[in-house]
């Protein structure tokens, strides 16, 4: 073997090994986020690919489980989409009490923790491509944290909940009202989660939902989210976050305010899309990748 043939088979190894190198597995890594000194678990998704990442934040129904959201996180990872989920602040092994506000506040810690530098640089966040999107519970919690943050460019709600229009009906549905107050009594009892006083549904009600903070009450902020990047994703099937009495009115009136940017998906499937996850991740890893050019 001569000498200028071992240095080309030297260099190509050494590149081979750089590539082994740089190119990441998806994988997750169990993470703690400290929102002022109250701890909370989550779990960060981290991209399989090269390179620096696009990065999601994606929140749980509720309560929630805090590993993954209807294995989202998975899929996505996997597309080269890093994807960081966490349980709200008083569910699961998360320290302190929930609430709306608390779980605004949480999600607040979630990007803070993203936009560490240690951060940046461990799981190769891209800055200018950070998304905010969730399922049911989550899928409201974001929409209306973007009402409040103009930074948030881009988000998408999957099946999300209009509190609002979810205080109405269960002031105005006896049968509702029974159903939700016996579902918060379980989380309760079976130490789901832990409420501030004043969150429970029954106690917001006897406070009057005009006193609720106007950015729950979604519909009634489409000018300010009609100036952002929104993909709203409904199920065809589901009985609790309805098409015709969630989803499409939302659209429509965002429509109205000339929306820059809205794209609506619909499944033919349930709440938990249960037979059609993959095509569910596949709709939002495209949404994300095919306009590199929303950046926040």
């Amino acid at each position: 073997m001569n000498a200028s043939f071992r240095f080309v088979k030297i260099a190509l190894f050494v590149v081979l090994i750089e590539f082994v190198a740089a190119y990441r597995l998806s994988g997750h890594e169990d993470i703690t986020i400290d929102r002022g000194g109250i701890l909370l678990t989550g779990r960060f998704f981290v991209a399989e690919g090269r390179g620096k990442f696009p990065t999601v934040v994606l929140l749980n129904g509720f309560p929630g489980g805090g590993n993954d959201v209807l294995g989202i996180g998975k899929l996505l990872a996997e597309a080269g989409i890093n994807v960081l989920t966490f349980s709200y602040s008083g569910t699961g092994k998360s320290q302190g009490l929930t609430s709306f506000d608390n779980q605004q506040k949480d999600i607040q810690a979630a990007f803070d923790f993203i936009r560490q530098s240690d951060n940046i640089s461990r799981f190769q966040i891209d800055t200018s491509l950070i998304y905010l999107g969730g399922w049911c519970h989550g899928g409201g919690m974001a929409l209306a944290y973007s009402v409040n943050h103009p930074e948030i460019i881009s988000v998408f709600s999957i099946v999300g909940n209009d509190f609002g229009e979810f205080m109405r009906e269960y002031i105005r549905n006896p049968e509702m009202n029974k159903m939700v107050d016996n579902m918060f009594d379980d989380f309760i009892a079976k130490e789901y989660a832990r409420f501030e006083k004043g969150a429970l549904p029954r106690e917001m009600a006897e406070a009057g939902i005009e006193n609720m903070n106007p950015i729950y009450d979604i519909r009634q902020n489409t000018k300010i989210l009609a100036q952002k990047d929104i993909l709203l994703i409904c199920g065809w099937n589901d009985n609790l976050v309805t098409v015709e009495q969630y989803m499409l009115p939302l659209y429509r009136a965002l429509k109205k305010e000339d929306a820059r940017n809205l794209q609506i998906f619909a499944l033919q499937d349930g709440h938990n899309f249960t037979n059609t996850r993959k095509d569910l991740a596949g709709y939002i890893a495209n949404w994300i990748m095919a306009a590199p050019e929303r950046k926040q």
